[in-house]
């Protein structure tokens, strides 16, 4: 196809072995960060029943709103984390093929998760470069970027503060601020003028028509 004609470039084989090295590497880095965020989240709970004890509402509730932030943080380095595994997972598809057909081919798969990992600050740089290489060499087309995504989050969270930062109270102080999540009810709804009175005029019925089966026999 003429992607890889200038003899000083990389193989296609090198180049898909070098990315699925970047992008284990860039796993490490997301996995780092997930478990700095989780370690300063257990010093903000501390915090937050030394605070509890001495009376100071305020203070704790400023400190468990950081945990809300914080766990949409690490819920959102989760899912780059899969992201980067799909991308991964893409690349070994992409060897496979070479051996069968001889060049790279394009992948929806590897294309949506490129988008995404663009986005994600902690790896934003190792994404963009990756991504200009794999549309030079095919796999991907041009991504167009969603700059409304990072507004959307933060009024998402603008939203859900309040009965977020209430849960981690509860929870953090054993029941003494905040409030109690609200119970899922899991039981079935209850037909209004449900009664016993159907199975019994099933009954009833069943009677009446072996009755009539009796005197169409005799």
């Amino acid at each position: 196809m003429g992607l890889f004609g200038k003899s000083n470039e990389r193989s296609p084989k090198d180049m898909v072995n070098d990315w699925t090295h970047k992008l284990r590497k860039e796993g490490y880095v997301i996995e780092r960060q997930i478990k700095a965020i989780q370690r300063e989240e257990e010093k903000t709970k501390r915090m937050i029943k030394d605070s509890a004890k001495k009376g100071e509402k305020s203070s704790c509730k400023i400190l468990a709103k950081e945990i809300v932030k914080s766990r949409k943080v690490v819920n959102r380095l989760y899912t780059s984390k899969a992201q980067l595994n799909s991308v991964q997972m893409g690349m070994k598809n992409q060897l496979a093929t070479l051996r069968i057909a001889g060049a790279l081919q394009q992948s929806s798969e590897v294309m949506k998760s490129m988008q995404s990992l663009v986005k994600v600050p902690e790896i934003t740089a190792t994404m963009r470069e990756m991504s200009k290489e794999m549309m030079k060499a095919g796999i991907i087309e041009e991504m167009l970027e969603d700059t409304m995504e990072s507004l959307d989050d933060q009024d998402d969270l603008e939203e859900e503060a309040e009965e977020e930062v209430d849960k981690v109270l509860f929870d953090i102080t054993a029941g003494e601020l905040g409030k109690a999540p609200v119970p899922v009810d899991d039981s079935l709804p209850v037909v209004e003028g449900a009664s016993a009175l159907p199975q019994e005029e099933d009954d009833g019925d069943m009677e009446d028509m072996k009755a009539r089966l009796e005197a169409l026999r005799s």
